[in-house]
């Protein structure tokens, strides 16, 4: 068994990594004019006024790809050529099946004399206390081999997507398991129709002065909108499959955590939209500004402009999402909590959120008011949305239940890139129909 099943158990040694063989990627399509309705999937374009990623541009990924720059993948391997293919023309990556990028498991990143037993004698807050953090620890030490076997994982699961790509899964079993979409300083990249199952950290940190008894903290994101611009996701399901948090053991009497995020959108990103997903078994789940300090030195302010519409939340813990600067518009989404929930919308720091029409389906004996958390003061504006097939004001129930946070009304903008906006009442049977990898039409 090895720790990418949830064992937690000593990794010995490293697995010999096989060999690298050429591979030949699939060529396919043809060169096609890009509009919103083209009949083939993979060339199809975001749709004018759909949500903050239409701005300006708008969001055509690779739909005008000549038939050199398609490919159809099946490996890991396959897929992260067809990235690494020179040039910013337009490319098209079709996904067939389900494509594993930790196929041969945590082992296989571990650096020789890597012992996950040994890093736990080391640091134990019996033994090490919880006053000192581990990074002067020097190379050899137990915290040095997981530093450096953390590395190789980094680079071997990293995918970065070049500008005016499209990824799209074809029929509707197409997934990437293991794998972190970077997204990174580029513009115009679409990714549709993958069920993309969140990356399991091999090598977690801990770190002893996190909180009052330390803490176990975890990279990797299913998905990194990192400075981009013009980004579409649509008709994807974002889960942690085969790994949720609730099959994670604990150590130090902490949980054990090997996950991130599924999706963030950090460091001046801009001009998203996020369309008829499924997030879905995760804690932390998105995320839209990742640092208070951020807004000067990276650009924040003025920039995460996000739109979210027919997505389902589905038995998530919190963000989803939690907003720094932004202005983000969160519509027609359904919401189902389950027992573990905390919130939905975090209201961080000079966040414009504007939540409307949405359906929430919260358990007996949650209140809506947990529905909004604030973080920082900002201004917020929910209107006409749904709790439990009724009508609620969500700021007013959640002021007059938690009145030492206190929330404002009104974020101080009306969206006006929306398609159609359909009433909150009629939100969880579309999105039941339609949100999710292999629904698209």
């Amino acid at each position: 068994m090895n720790r990418r099943e949830w064992h937690g158990h000593a990794i010995k040694k490293a697995t010999v990594l096989a060999g690298c063989t050429a591979v030949v990627l699939s060529l396919a399509g043809v060169p096609a004019q890009a509009h919103g309705h083209h009949r083939d999937p993979a060339r199809q374009t975001l749709p004018a006024s759909d949500g903050w990623a239409a701005q300006g541009t708008g969001t055509t990924g690779g739909a005008a790809a000549e038939a050199g720059r398609v490919f159809t993948v099946r490996t890991w391997a396959e897929f992260k050529q067809a990235l690494a293919v020179q040039g910013t023309a337009p490319r098209i990556i079709k996904v067939k099946g389900t494509i594993d990028a930790v196929s041969e498991g945590c082992e296989a990143f571990a650096v020789p004399g890597y012992d996950f037993g040994a890093y736990l004698a080391a640091y134990a807050p019996e033994t090490w206390g919880l006053d000192t953090d581990l990074s002067a620890e020097p190379d050899d030490s137990p915290e040095g081999l997981r530093r450096a076997s953390a590395a190789r994982q980094d680079q071997a699961i990293k995918a970065n997507v070049p500008a005016n790509t499209t990824i799209i899964g074809v029929g509707r079993d197409a997934g990437l398991k293991g794998a972190s979409l970077q997204i990174k300083g580029v513009d115009n990249v679409i990714v549709r129709n993958l069920t993309l199952e969140s990356p399991v950290d091999c090598f977690p940190q801990w770190d002893p002065t996190d909180g009052t008894q330390g803490n176990w903290n975890s990279e990797y994101d299913s998905a990194v909108v990192h400075g981009s611009t013009h980004v579409w996701l649509d008709h994807n399901t974002f889960t942690d499959g085969e790994h949720p948090d609730s099959a994670a053991p604990t150590y130090f009497g902490m949980l054990y955590q090997q996950h991130d995020g599924q999706l963030d959108i950090v460091r001046g990103a801009d001009l998203v939209t996020a369309s008829w997903n499924v997030f879905t078994k995760h804690d932390k789940t998105i995320l839209i500004g990742n640092s208070d300090s951020e807004s000067t030195a990276v650009g924040d302010r003025g920039h995460l402009r996000a739109t979210f519409h027919h997505n389902l939340f589905k038995d998530l813990v919190e963000r989803a999402p939690r907003v720094r600067f932004g202005q983000v518009d969160v519509y027609d989404n359904h919401f189902v909590a389950g027992d573990d929930y905390s919130y939905s919308f975090g209201i961080g720091k000079e966040s414009a959120l504007v939540a409307e029409y949405n359906a929430v389906t919260l358990p007996a004996g949650i209140s809506p008011a947990k529905v909004l958390k604030k973080w920082s003061d900002a201004p917020v504006t929910a209107a006409h949305n749904r709790v439990n097939g009724r009508p609620v004001d969500l700021i007013a129930v959640h002021n007059a239940e938690i009145p030492a946070e206190t929330l404002r009304s009104g974020a101080g903008w009306t969206p006006t890139l929306r398609t159609k906006v359909d009433p909150a009442k009629a939100v969880p049977a579309l999105v039941g129909r339609g949100a999710g990898a292999g629904k698209l039409r």
